[in-house]
């Protein structure tokens, strides 16, 4: 990155610091931000040197440019602990105090093991969170279609064949979805902790000082802050994993896989879908949608109930909710299908 670039960025971040710092107005998390904004100004002085080595003409000040600005906006207008994520992207540190972590609740990490374990204790796969929702999408989804087109026509081939093109049409535009949003998000990610490397090997007493201010918003006095800012930057494994978490509220462990989420996704989203056709995949005569309509009513409780387990909810209330959620989407779409049908037919 060109010198004068990275005096723009360091000069973007000490500007959203500020307004970060301002809106945290109050709270031990204003002393971080402001600090932060004073550490970003020093790392900018540091690329303006080096730009006057380099005979390169310096700004005389610092103008935001577009995103800056739009950033700031959001920031005022949501909060920095809403746009998490926005920050992360345009080199924000300090987030790691938006991850409910404090002193009185949670131990300093000490060793590298300490430093992931909050974070592992309740983190997902994105194939796991791929899969539970593209169940639940197929069962709703195919389940509408499925009574929309039921309450157009009778025709038992005009469902199935309808219903079969919305579970492939669906699950390939799912998983492939699911595939460019986990790559999107893993190539931010790595990007982040690339800058992060970087930054480490080239200054690692100002980023030992960027993390001790985070150790102190988190309770400890300054000099333990430093102490252990300096503990854990010593090793350059755990200097990146602990700057990783601690600056940018990211867990290296668990970026995700765009391929297991887009398959899981995939496979999920057919298995789903499946059930409310599955009268129909059979060639089921006697009375076909009834049948889909109990099959789906039993597998939207089931869905419910199961995201109990996630959500840490009553399973009996989560499986009624879905049901209920979902009986109503299906009975809408019916009279909406039976509605066209009569006009059209």
């Amino acid at each position: 990155m060109h010198a004068l670039d990275s005096w723009k960025e360091e000069k973007r971040s000490a500007y959203l610091y500020r307004i970060i710092s301002d809106q945290e107005s109050g709270t031990p998390r204003q002393l971080l931000f402001l600090e932060l904004a004073k550490e970003a100004d020093k790392q900018a002085e540091l690329w303006a040197q080096e730009l006057k080595k380099s005979s390169h003409p310096i700004p005389e000040r610092y103008h935001p440019d577009l995103r800056a600005r739009i950033v700031a906006w959001l920031v005022r207008r949501l909060g920095p602990h809403k746009i998490r994520t926005v920050l992360a992207a345009i080199k924000i540190r300090g987030l790691s105090v938006y991850a409910g972590r404090h002193p009185g609740g949670h131990p300093m990490p000490a060793t590298l093991d300490d430093v992931g374990a909050s974070h592992r204790a309740g983190g997902t796969s994105g194939g796991l969170r791929a899969a539970v929702f593209g169940v639940n999408d197929g069962l709703v989804s195919i389940t509408c279609l499925v009574m929309g087109v039921a309450g157009a026509s009778s025709e038992y081939g005009v469902i199935l064949l309808t219903g079969v093109s919305g579970l492939l049409a669906g699950a390939f535009s799912m998983s492939a979805g699911e595939y460019l949003s986990m790559r999107s998000q893993r190539e931010m990610y790595e990007y982040q902790i690339g800058l992060e490397r970087d930054e480490l090997a080239q200054y690692p007493n100002e980023e030992a000082a960027e993390l001790a201010l985070i150790y102190q918003a988190r309770g400890l006095d300054k000099e333990e802050a430093r102490a252990l800012a300096m503990r854990m930057i010593s090793d350059p494994e755990m200097g990146l994993d602990t700057l990783t978490r601690e600056e940018l509220g990211l867990n290296p462990d668990e970026l995700g896989s765009p391929w297991l989420a887009a398959l899981s996704s995939f496979f999920a989203f057919i298995g789903g879908g499946m059930i409310p056709l599955l009268p129909y995949l059979l060639g089921l005569q006697h009375r076909p949608l009834l049948t889909s309509i109990s099959l789906t009513g039993i597998a939207l409780f089931c869905v419910g109930a199961a995201l109990s387990l996630f959500t840490g909810r009553n399973a009996l209330l989560g499986g009624i909710r879905m049901l209920l959620i979902g009986g109503t989407a299906g009975a809408v779409t019916y009279w909406i299908g039976d509605l066209i049908g009569t006009t059209i037919l």
